[in-house]
């Protein structure tokens, strides 16, 4: 049995309105506007997989009918652990082979394939020498090693205001 999957790039159907098109994917997914924003973001999303060419039509009937243009592809065979690590990534995508549970939950993660820089390789673009600021310092100097750099000055305590004239009453 083959399995597809469901692969929505943030495209329109000619003759639909992109805000529509929002409002409609708004309900069939009960999405917020963040998780809107990211299905429009233009990139490539997969947002059903495994499915079964039944399903997959019905999905991609739903989807349409409600604007959007989405692509059902036909996933490969699945292929023994060693065999699918040592599969080139399709379009520059990284693909995950879990290793335990824990690792099958990240199996459908959409990432960038990037690879592992040889020791010692630049990992940043080379930058033009940074030259030191012009500063005018000629208006400082220094004591000699050793020197006393002088006393701190002490300050004395101003003078009490002279209260004799004044009195109290009641």
């Amino acid at each position: 049995m083959s399995l597809h999957e469901i692969v929505f790039e943030g495209q329109v159907l000619p003759g639909h309105a992109p805000e529509t098109v929002r409002q409609n994917l708004a309900r069939v997914f009960q999405a917020d506007t963040a998780r809107l924003d990211k299905l429009f973001s233009g990139r490539r999303l997969v947002l059903k997989t495994g499915l079964d060419a039944s399903a997959a039509e019905k999905y991609r009937q739903v989807l349409e009918r409600a604007g959007a243009r989405v692509q059902v592809n036909a996933l490969a065979a699945q292929a023994p652990a060693d065999a699918a690590a040592q599969r080139e990534p399709a379009l520059g995508r990284l693909e995950v082979a879990p290793r335990d549970e824990y690792m099958a939950a990240f199996a459908a993660v959409d990432a960038p394939d990037y690879g592992i820089a040889e020791v010692g390789a630049a990992l940043a673009p080379p930058q033009p020498p940074r030259t030191a600021p012009a500063l005018d310092l000629s208006a400082l100097s220094l004591a000699p090693a050793g020197s006393d750099m002088g006393q701190a000055k002490t300050s004395t305590a101003p003078a009490a205001p002279d209260t004799s004239h004044l009195t109290l009453s009641q």
